[in-house]
């Protein structure tokens, strides 16, 4: 989706038609994008990391993947803290899912039809060869403008570049819908035979479907964007009821421990990004349920109510003590309010429970960095190593580093992390500043101080790059 490069190239053709007839032309070449099954994840996305609900999203996925014969562990899912409903894929097998699709899903097996259509899309390859009919729909648009503004310029009337243009930008945007359509059916089919393989129904995305057909109707901005970027027609909802007419499994019961884990996935989520007046009215105190009680005490805690929060995450960690989860929360409403020393103790648990976790390991270091107690220091280190080998591209991870080591009197170490942590974030002149004080301090020859060499290479080399392009 090259949308501003868009902009660019058509800027010349302002004298040829009026500001307003460019603006009308540049807003149909971008609606030709719309209807992508993979769309570029944009830079500004909310992504929002959480152990418990991507480990969740993964048990849902992997037996359709197995069905797929997709590696589980090749499959990145990462949650989009956006209300609308939506979920995609992109290159490098991300799956995007908006929380506004988990929270609108009715039960467990609507989103497990999402993730395997999704799936589908993976399988296909889509989020590959959905470029090449971009940039066959693009080139047809651009070619239509040019072949527009010549025509308007040459009869003097710019009215009939105008036509000339639009005529050529439907037609690039109805290539490109039939390009989706087609990978669309494509996963649908996919979709249809992971959940018969896995023996799970189909009715789940036969009525996700359902309940977003009618938007087909609205005006675009009122859309979500699922129905924009998965097109639904008449074509596929019949295949897919279909399916559900004649599948084994359609009528299959709902697994109770499915849907008890989409409860506390929405729950957990309500909690954390709607207002807490909101959450007492969805969960009110006279619930108590498991999953209620634990959006009561995210609520209470998100009120700065410790006093009520604790006592009620608490009573969940006497009935369910092997729940790490309820721990986590715990150790991060203690380590916020300052209870540093509580939180440590927390987080342990949690650790104890989820051993090879990366985000609970670097929570389990922040807490005891932020002690700032040397005592603490290997312990934090080792859980940060751990976390780093799973993730070695997390930029708090190495951050939270470079303080313990800091902490520990190792400085060589300390400014490694800070490089690695700079490389990550793009801060090409930190990177160098610190690869070399580390370079300094650290022993030669050893892996880290070869790893320091390719950091602060890469750095160097886009700075060069950088200063090329300035003095074209």
């Amino acid at each position: 989706m090259n949308r501003g490069t868009g902009y660019r190239r058509q800027a010349w053709w302002n004298d040829a038609l009026t500001r307003g007839r460019a603006a009308a032309l540049a807003s149909v070449a971008m609606a030709a994008l719309i209807g992508s099954p993979a769309p570029a994840v944009a830079q500004g996305l909310n992504i929002i990391r959480d152990t418990e609900i991507e480990e969740i999203l993964n048990a849902y996925a992997k037996p359709l993947l197995e069905a797929g014969n997709i590696a589980p562990e090749s499959i990145t899912i990462r949650l989009i803290s956006d209300e609308s409903i939506n979920a995609f894929v992109t290159r490098g097998n991300q799956m995007f899912i908006h929380t506004g699709l988990l929270l609108a899903a009715k039960n467990a097996n609507e989103v497990i039809g999402v993730i395997a259509h999704e799936t589908g899309h993976i399988a296909g390859g889509h989020a590959i060869s959905f470029g090449d009919g971009v940039a066959v729909a693009s080139t047809t648009a651009l070619l239509a403008t040019l072949l527009g503004v010549v025509a308007g310029v040459a009869s003097g009337n710019p009215d009939v570049g105008m036509a000339m243009a639009l005529g050529g930008q439907g037609t690039a945007q109805r290539m490109l819908f039939a390009f989706s359509r087609g990978q669309e059916s494509s996963a649908d089919q996919f979709a249809i035979r992971a959940l018969e393989q896995t023996q799970q129904s189909p009715k789940g995305l036969y009525e996700f479907f359902n309940r977003l057909a009618g938007q087909e109707l609205l005006i675009t901005d009122r859309q979500d964007p699922y129905v924009r970027t998965h097109p639904l027609n008449r074509e596929r909802m019949g295949a897919v009821n279909f399916a559900v007419q004649n599948s084994a499994y359609s009528n299959k019961p709902a697994d109770p421990e499915l849907d008890r884990l989409h409860r506390r996935t929405v729950a957990k989520l309500f909690a954390f990004l709607k207002p807490q007046m909101t959450t007492f009215q969805k969960y009110p105190e006279s619930d108590k349920s498991p999953e209620a009680r634990y959006a009561q005490s995210i609520a209470f805690y998100r009120r700065g109510q410790m006093k009520d929060a604790l006592p009620v995450i608490d009573g969940l960690i006497k009935e369910f003590p092997k729940d790490a989860y309820y721990w986590e929360l715990k150790g991060q409403m203690l380590l916020e309010n300052s209870r540093i020393e509580e939180a440590i103790v927390a987080y342990r648990e949690t650790a104890k429970l989820l051993p090879k976790a990366p985000l609970i390991l670097v929570s389990t270091a922040h807490a005891m960095i932020e002690s700032g107690d040397p005592a603490y220091a290997k312990e934090a280190q080792g859980a940060l190593q751990a976390a780093l080998r799973q993730d070695p591209e997390d930029p708090f991870a190495w951050d939270l580093a470079a303080k313990s080591y800091l902490q520990s009197d190792q400085a060589g170490m300390s400014a490694y992390a800070a490089s690695e942590r700079a490389l990550l974030l793009g801060q090409f002149g930190d990177v160098i500043r610190y690869s070399r004080e580390a370079e300094r301090l650290l022993e030669k020859g050893t892996p880290t101080w070869y790893r320091l060499q390719d950091i602060k290479v890469t750095a160097q080399n886009y700075l060069q790059e950088m200063m090329e392009k300035r003095r074209r």
